[in-house]
């Protein structure tokens, strides 16, 4: 097994059921050789740089996975197929990759998502004034004061 990233967007007339039915389709094809999908993260709706097939705009959807070079060849294809695709880009980001670093892998992003989920939780409750916060002391001028005396 490798690991591999994978970028795609899809265009953004497209429902949520339809994009749906695309991710599920990579997933399906990363799956179905004994594939694992470390990461599959949602980006959004997001302006393109330039046009891609008349489009300004596009939904970008993220994907981290560990496959056999297959897999990723006939996800590809079914991308170059798929008309709701507008452009993806596949790299390889590791050679090998073992069942203990997928594990690792999986774990710290749950982590990662979790430590993310509790900081919005406590930053929608806990906001200060600016009046309350102090200012960081700064020691190098006292200690410059110092000197000169």
């Amino acid at each position: 097994m490798r690991r591999y990233e994978t970028i795609y967007i899809l265009r953004p007339s497209l429902n949520e059921e339809a994009i749906n039915a695309v991710v599920e389709k990579a997933h399906d094809t990363i799956t179905s050789t004994n594939g694992t999908v470390i990461e599959l993260d949602r980006w959004g709706m997001r302006k393109l740089a330039y046009q891609i097939k008349k489009e300004t705009q596009g939904f970008y959807i993220f994907c981290d996975y560990s496959a056999t070079p297959e897999a990723v060849t006939e996800m590809e294809r079914r991308f170059r197929i798929d008309d709701a695709v507008l452009r993806y880009m596949t790299v390889k980001t590791a050679d090998v990759i073992t069942e203990e670093e997928i594990a690792e892998a999986t774990a710290r992003i749950a982590d990662k998502q979790v430590a993310e989920e509790e900081g919005e939780a406590t930053d929608a409750g806990a906001e200060q004034p600016a009046e309350q916060a102090s200012p960081p002391s700064d020691k190098s001028a006292e200690v410059e004061k110092t000197e000169n005396e």
